[in-house]
């Protein structure tokens, strides 16, 4: 009964997870990614369309989101370190955050990687209505190539793995 239940369970996960994620992108897998810029902590742009000819990681969050801060730091130890180079790029989204906030949130986190608000949720827009942790790949051409939604560790090994495929 216990195997039973705990089956049912992760079943009953698996497709709450699946539905979010497809009730709440507003872009499919194979799809060109939107076309968005924002200013990185560090003063520099971050423009999607100057990023053609590499694998770009676009990862949306909130300072909020339990299965954001379990995601970010994995990221930073993980897989910013492995594929940080000039064929690679990534920009971590902060929605509805100011750039004041998310200043504050990195210098007591002391993430590495491009961190950029978006306080009026206008680039998150482009992408989804609803759920985070959220990550899209998008591959040398353009095109997103993978989308997840909430985090587990085998989600981010997915996610390397296709990173890894496309590069």
């Amino acid at each position: 009964m216990k195997k039973i239940f705990i089956t049912l369970l992760a079943i009953v996960a698996t497709t709450t997870l699946f539905a979010q994620d497809q009730q709440g992108s507003l872009v499919k897998t194979g799809d060109q990614v939107p076309n968005f810029s924002v200013l990185t902590l560090d003063g520099k742009e971050f423009a999607i369309s100057d990023l053609k000819g590499k694998v770009v990681l676009v990862n949306f969050f909130a300072t909020w989101c339990g299965p954001c801060m379990k995601e970010l730091p994995e990221v930073e130890s993980q897989l910013w370190p492995k594929f940080k180079n000039e064929n690679f790029a990534m920009v971590s989204i902060g929605r509805e955050h100011t750039k004041e906030q998310l200043e504050a949130f990195n210098e007591k986190k002391g993430f590495t990687f491009p961190i950029a608000p978006d306080p009026k949720r206008e680039v998150y827009a482009k992408f989804a209505s609803q759920y985070i942790p959220r990550n899209f790949i998008v591959d040398k051409t353009g095109k997103i190539v993978w989308q997840g939604v909430g985090f587990s560790q085998e989600e981010l090994g997915h996610m390397m793995k296709v990173i890894q495929e496309n590069l």
